[in-house]
């Protein structure tokens, strides 16, 4: 079952119980793939589709923290939990010795020599990190990597 049949399939389900914060949720997923489709004039994949809620994920990840500094404890409950239906969809998180591997592979088959070289890296990589990893933790990383070697 493809991403987009299960969202599908898990706002029925949270339609017929009656769980209002899961179900708006999911009619914001739904929503941004639908806008990204109608944008793009295309039926996003699976890929796609964890691009998407990638972006999603992160742009709660960042309102959580500006809340958190503000002091609205109401909108940072809010977000979290937006934020776990998000990321419900997305694959299993890799660990941070799995990141600092795939960089090193990466590197190594791009044979990245400072900082310049940071794109191709980055290209490389996306594939196989997007949705398991906040890119922008990744990018620091590589950029690390890469003004070490």
């Amino acid at each position: 079952m493809s991403i987009k049949a299960r969202i599908h399939e898990d706002m029925k389900i949270a339609l017929k119980g009656g769980d209002k914060a899961r179900l708006s949720t999911i009619r914001l997923i739904m929503a941004a793939v639908k806008q990204r489709e109608v944008d793009e004039r295309v039926e996003l994949d699976d890929a796609q589709v964890l691009a998407v809620l990638d972006k999603m994920a992160k742009q709660r990840r960042e309102s959580i923290s500006q809340y958190r500094a503000a002091g609205r404890d109401d909108l940072v409950q809010k977000e979290e939990t937006e934020l776990e239906v998000i990321q419900s969809y997305l694959p299993e998180a890799l660990a941070e010795d799995e990141i600092d591997a795939l960089i090193a592979a990466a590197i190594e088959e791009t044979g990245a020599a400072g900082i310049r070289d940071m794109g191709k890296v980055m290209t490389r990589l996306k594939p196989q990190i997007q949705g398991r990893a906040d890119m922008s933790q990744v990018s620091a990383k590589v950029k690390a990597a890469l003004a070490q070697g």
